[in-house]
């Protein structure tokens, strides 16, 4: 019986199964090499981005949350001392994207459904995000839904049960933009999310977060 199916067979007769929940990744692991401190410490209203994006990921009810650790990984998992979720370690977080995404399959494997990836730099996610892409990925042929950067796919994004399965093929800083674009266009949601488009990669990108309200002027 595939994963797909939403019924079990024990005995004579057919017993109701529920389908497979989603699970979520927290993507912490980063080294914030070109920012020069760790931006998973950066706050927004007194709380870590870290811990705030864990906080949202764990507000959509995951089956099961994991939270990916590499850079900093002392510092980050202090803050994150009353969050929920499972703590991963990465070895070699220094390699990459990709070695966070692998270490994810190999942490869910088993799971059978959608997961959702979340970052921790992006200050203007909220959870009214995370619901329209767990919500659009259902309905979606492929599964799948991500947030649009320009026009390509990317994070935070939903992933199939099969399209997850094929991370641990990724190597270095690749993420799995490129899996996403490969899918028919009609066949992805998209999220239109214009704020989720900034990073957190270099100390004038910070200052503009904090101009904007997003990051707390406490640096």
């Amino acid at each position: 019986m595939s994963c797909s199916d939403t019924t079990a067979v024990t005995g004579p007769a057919a017993v109701p199964r529920k389908p497979a929940g989603h699970a979520a990744v927290v993507l912490a692991a980063g080294g914030s090499t070109r920012l020069g401190f760790p931006k998973q410490l950066l706050c927004r209203a007194g709380e870590p981005l870290v811990a705030r994006a864990v906080r949202l990921a764990a507000g959509t009810a995951p089956d099961r949350l994991v939270v990916m650790l590499g850079g900093h990984r002392d510092a980050v998992a202090a803050a994150l001392t009353s969050a929920p979720g499972e703590r991963c370690d990465v070895p070699a977080w220094h390699t990459g994207l990709a070695a966070s995404l692998a270490a994810a399959a190999r942490a869910l494997q088993g799971h059978a459904g959608p997961v959702l990836v979340v970052a921790v730099d992006q200050p203007a996610l909220e959870a009214t995000h995370l619901r329209a892409l767990l919500d659009g990925a259902a309905t979606a042929p492929s599964r799948c839904a991500a947030t649009l950067h320009g026009d390509r796919p990317g994070i935070p994004a939903v992933l199939s049960p099969a399209l997850f399965a094929q991370v641990e093929a990724l190597r270095g800083d690749r993420g799995f933009g490129g899996l996403l674009a490969a899918l028919p266009q009609a066949a992805l949601f998209r999220l239109e999310a214009p704020a989720l488009q900034r990073d957190l990669d270099t100390p004038e990108a910070v200052r503009q977060a904090q101009a904007d309200g997003l990051l707390d002027r406490d640096r």
